[in-house]
């Protein structure tokens, strides 16, 4: 087996946060009724004992639309045509996930998202397009892509040992925006003292 080739998606340990997710969801399908007890029971005793990612998206599948399911496996690039579509929640990034924006919106939200490696690379064909990207405290996004009146505004919090988005193919008329969560005014409070040596 080639170590270098990142795993399937599909294949990617699952986390008790994952299983703990798909078991919310069941548990509320239940409550409504989607779900018998006998069901809601042999899915919950499989949520528990799925170890990948895939095992866990195929309980919930039938119980809402993909926005709202507990955890989303696709690796199929993300396109847009005059309009807006939105990646969030608990999803994978791939290595490389291509983007694609005809004068459309393209945002993802990668602050609950499982980074597949720690280098990502977006591959970008905008015309008249944007990407907004929405990142964790200590992610670096950088932009490496060829750029024709092509704005960027990156105000992220990057640390020097963390994860890289990179923004790499055409960009043409476009925009590139991404930000960090605000900071609470305590936590604004906090970075701004001096840091005390023990």
């Amino acid at each position: 087996m080639d170590s270098s080739r990142p795993p399937r998606v599909r294949d990617l340990r699952a986390s008790d946060t994952d299983r703990e997710r798909v078991v919310a969801v069941l548990g509320e399908a239940l409550a409504d009724g989607r779900i018998t007890m006998e069901e809601h029971a042999e899915r919950t005793s499989r949520a528990y004992a799925a170890r990948t990612l895939g095992e866990l998206t195929g309980l919930t599948t039938d119980l809402g639309p993909e926005e709202s399911q507990p955890i989303l496996v696709d690796d199929r690039p993300v396109s847009v045509l005059f309009g807006r579509t939105r990646r969030e929640g608990r999803w994978v990034v791939p290595v490389k996930l291509p983007l694609f924006a005809l004068f459309g919106t393209v945002e993802l939200d990668l602050r609950d998202a499982v980074l597949q490696r720690r280098h990502i690379v977006l591959d970008s064909l905008l015309v008249a397009g944007r990407v907004r990207l929405l990142v964790p405290d200590g992610v670096h996004v950088t932009v490496t892509g060829r750029t024709a009146l092509t704005t960027r505004d990156l105000r992220t919090r990057p640390e020097h040992d963390g994860p890289t988005v990179e923004v790499s193919g055409t960009l043409i008329f476009g925009s590139i925006t991404a930000r960090a969560p605000r900071r609470t005014l305590r936590e604004r409070a906090r970075a701004r003292l001096p840091r005390r040596r023990s």
